[in-house]
């Protein structure tokens, strides 16, 4: 173990002692505060170098406990630095991204033929005006319920799971089809989130009015379901 300094503090565990002719070694908390001192070895490195050499081709005394200064230096500044404390920005708390409430898709619904129950293709444009509910993450059985009684005359709700056979139906007049390949979700940009089933509003034109990123309560697409129906 090293000696104590004055107030009776000893070198950190698992560095070396250090000559007690430096006297007691002080780490600044800001290691910028080393900025003078560095300089100051410089400026006399500089000095001492252009010095001409003593005869026999020996170099001055002083310079190699200058050069020994200088590595303890830069070796208290790198520790400072290390050891600085450093405070989170975010507090700690992590970044949420929120889901977007109205995501648009770009262009018109694309003319996907899907599977029936009956293992028949089923164009999807032929449905339209149509609520499409993406079901592969969530059955979402009661919001479904409720979205076919909302539905007004001719409008038809559609329930599409990726597998390759239709779900069987949760509710009254709405149709079941399959999307083995996944066009709707690639067309939508939704990705499956377990727990949810999103919903596409498409009108008679082929044409996207709204996607429900979560399906929820009526009130919320109760309007676009009578903008498809017009």
């Amino acid at each position: 173990m090293g000696m104590p300094d004055a107030e009776g503090q000893g070198p950190p565990d698992g560095l070396p002692d250090l000559p007690p002719e430096w006297g007691r070694v002080v780490v600044p908390d800001d290691a910028s505060a080393l900025a003078e001192e560095a300089r100051q070895v410089r400026r006399e490195l500089r000095r001492r170098t252009g010095r001409t050499a003593r005869p026999g081709g020996r170099p001055p005394l002083g310079l190699p406990l200058l050069v020994l200064l200088v590595s303890v230096l830069i070796t208290l500044t790198g520790l400072a630095a290390v050891t600085w404390p450093r405070s989170s920005r975010s507090g700690g708390s992590p970044t949420v991204v929120p889901y977007p409430s109205n995501w648009v898709a770009v262009g018109p619904l694309p003319a996907l033929d899907l599977v029936g129950a009956d293992d028949s293709p089923v164009p999807l444009r032929s449905l339209l005006p149509a609520m499409i509910v993406l079901v592969d993450a969530c059955a979402c059985a009661e919001q479904v319920t409720q979205a076919a009684a909302a539905a007004p005359p001719g409008v038809t709700v559609v329930t599409v799971t990726e597998g390759r056979q239709a779900e069987p139906a949760t509710a009254p007049g709405v149709r079941t089809l399959a999307d083995p390949a996944g066009g709707l979700r690639a067309y939508s940009h939704l990705a499956a989130r377990p727990g949810t089933a999103p919903a596409l509003l498409v009108d008679r034109e082929g044409t996207l009015v709204r996607v429900v990123p979560e399906l929820g309560p009526v009130e919320q697409y109760r309007d676009d379901l009578a903008r498809i129906a017009g």
